[in-house]
């Protein structure tokens, strides 16, 4: 169940509550008229089934109330309340399987921004993923992949996608490849300094490295991981599951594969330079392509579930 805190003008009140009555699977409607101050107007509580939040969002966004009100989405946790069951039997679909597609743009927008602490992150799983490629650590390579956040601007293209924002397409774009450019580059920088203090030289990258040499030689299994990680990666997002997440970052090769284009270039082994980037590619490309698949199966499926379902009354 989510719970909704409407900040609505007293003007508004009314057909506020009418459509919140008239959507199958809301509960425990509450209004205090006078308790909102900023903006004026009156407080509006209400509960309802996460399969109907979406449907129930557009709505109040139609009434204009996200403009002159608020519009507030709580996760309850629990709820114990026969109307809150009747409420969710109610409403199409299972909510472990709807999508609040308000929720899910707000979360990738924040995700897919340039900031100094994503280049960061970005920038030091690349470092980590260096010394992986460098020692032949696996153990170096896992830890990078888990410390990297290129997933929040992989998905933020998935969905403007989907949804058809050019805007967060845009700025997904730009976190991924100016973020990369960056991490990539202060990476050639941290490899330069450790080859002049001795930790690092040529002969670690060209050695035959049993343990990370797939990062530079792509193949299709490698466009196949990635896809199916991306498929967990949205669906840990569009159903609140945020610790797939791990499992996803571990799954895929693009912070080592970026990592080992900037040592390799570094070295002017354009070979494993060419290798690493496809391999980069690759990946984001079949992250990307699943997200895609992924939110349009679910958006046809709820709204299936929507047309099939008739509303108990």
């Amino acid at each position: 169940m989510l719970h909704l805190r409407l900040n609505v003008p007293a003007e508004l009140t009314d057909e506020v509550v009418r459509t919140l009555e008239a959507t199958v699977g809301t509960a425990h409607l509450a209004v205090v008229p006078g308790a909102s101050r900023n903006p004026a107007g009156d407080l509006v509580l209400c509960d309802v089934a996460r399969e109907a939040g979406d449907e129930l969002l557009g709505d109040l966004r139609a009434l204009g109330l996200d403009r002159s009100g608020a519009i507030a989405v709580e996760n309850i946790d629990l709820s114990l309340s026969k109307r809150a069951e009747k409420a969710e039997a109610e409403a199409p679909g299972e909510g472990v399987d709807a999508v609040l597609w308000e929720q899910l743009t707000d979360a990738t927008h924040e995700e897919s921004t340039l900031t100094v602490t994503y280049v960061a992150f970005l920038a030091i799983a690349t470092m980590l993923a260096a010394c992986g490629v460098m020692l032949d650590n696996a153990i170096l390579i896992v830890g990078a992949m888990a410390v990297g956040p290129e997933f929040g601007p992989l998905a933020g293209i998935s969905t403007a996608l989907v949804q058809r924002a050019p805007g967060l397409v845009w700025r997904s774009l730009t976190a991924l490849v100016a973020g990369f450019a960056a991490a990539m580059l202060l990476t050639a920088g941290f490899g330069w300094l450790l080859d002049q203090l001795g930790l690092f030289d040529k002969a670690m990258l060209e050695a035959a490295r049993p343990n990370t040499a797939f990062i530079w030689k792509p193949d299709w299994m490698s466009f196949v991981v990635a896809f199916l990680a991306g498929v967990a990666g949205t669906l840990s997002l569009t159903s609140a599951k945020s610790g797939a997440l791990i499992g996803v970052a571990i799954s895929v090769t693009t912070v080592p594969a970026a990592a080992n284009a900037a040592m390799a270039f570094s070295y002017k082994e354009y070979a494993q330079t060419w290798g690493s980037t496809g391999q980069l590619l690759a990946n984001l490309g079949g992250i990307v392509l699943a997200g895609i698949l992924t939110l349009l199966t679910q958006k046809a499926l709820l709204t299936s579930a929507r047309r099939r379902r008739t509303p108990v009354r």
